[in-house]
């Protein structure tokens, strides 16, 4: 049943941001026109409302209408995948309800944050949110923001017993957990890189992909690093791992997706605003992101920074 989204969840699902007017209410045109822009790009998939979303800032309200703003803005174009975790069991339960409604292709379902649940616990949770849809479910693992790390085991206890748990999203720094995701549940199972720095060695494994938030910024070149590798260019691929590693590391100098905004914001493709919590970078790291940029995309004269 879940054969045929095995096989199109694949490449760069990039994570779109979610863009703010300066009084901090969403910008839904400008969030339309940053998703003809990717599709255009040559991105694979969209994802929105994951951690570059800015989904805690958001009310429940509001992630649907993203992705109800999403979906209908992607067309069926490319395969449509929006984060409905939350650190709130039912409200999960209630996002992900709504994505199989609005026709997605998958839901991107984090670690719950904040709670620090036992692996008990989370297999509790990933059951009961996968068994209420027949929709597929991409785990997102993401230890360094939620705390608690998805060990292995968890994983592919609930990859048997739910069919529709067809991959997992690992933010891991730690690689030896990566391999063991692929030996556990099978080189079937689609492992996607949301460590900018493994998205190569991932593919070189048999990951399916990446979800990168660098793709918000330079999306061909994102989905063509899972291009030239699929194609058989892993040389081409490598090179294109290590053209991108300076940007990587400057994007995530302050937590995301603080610099990635400011980024976008020298593009021209948003108005530099996060909610807070979250703001942009301090004018040194802001003047630091413009310097290695121009490297790689073309900049407006406007600097985004507020001291």
């Amino acid at each position: 049943m879940f054969e045929e989204a095995k096989q199109k969840l694949r490449g760069s699902i990039a994570p779109i941001v979610t863009p703010f007017h300066e009084d901090y209410s969403i910008d839904y045109a400008t969030f339309e026109n940053l998703i003809d822009w990717h599709i255009s790009s040559g991105t694979h998939a969209i994802s929105v409302t994951g951690t570059t979303g800015e989904p805690s800032s958001l009310t429940v309200e509001e992630r649907i209408r993203v992705m109800e703003t999403a979906v209908k803005k992607i067309n069926g174009r490319v395969p449509f995948v929006p984060g409905t975790g939350s650190t709130n069991h039912q409200e999960t339960l209630y996002l992900t309800k709504k994505a199989q409604e609005m026709g997605a292709d998958a839901a991107l379902v984090i670690v719950p944050y904040y709670n620090k649940p036992s692996q008990h616990a989370l297999y509790k949770h990933y059951k009961i949110v996968a068994d209420s849809v027949d929709i597929p479910i991409i785990v997102y693992n993401i230890p360094g923001r939620t705390a608690t790390n998805l060990h292995v085991d968890t994983l592919a206890r609930l990859h048997e017993d739910c069919p529709n748990i067809i991959g997992v999203k690992e933010s891991n720094k730690d690689f030896e957990h990566v391999n063991r995701v692929l030996l556990k549940c099978g080189r079937d199972f689609l492992l996607y890189s949301g460590i900018e720095l493994l998205c190569y060695p991932m593919l070189a494994i048999g990951g399916a992909g990446h979800i990168s938030a660098t793709a918000n910024v330079v999306p061909g070149k994102i989905a063509d690093l899972y291009n030239t590798w699929v194609a058989g260019d892993a040389q081409k691929a490598l090179d294109l791992h290590f053209e991108l590693m300076e940007l990587n590391d400057v994007l995530f100098k302050d937590t995301n997706p603080a610099p990635l905004k400011a980024a976008l914001g020298m593009m021209g493709k948003i108005k530099p605003v996060l909610r807070l919590p979250m703001d942009l970078p301090t004018a040194e790291l802001q003047s630091e992101i413009r310097d290695v940029l121009q490297h790689h995309v073309a900049l407006t004269d406007e600097i985004a920074a507020k001291g």
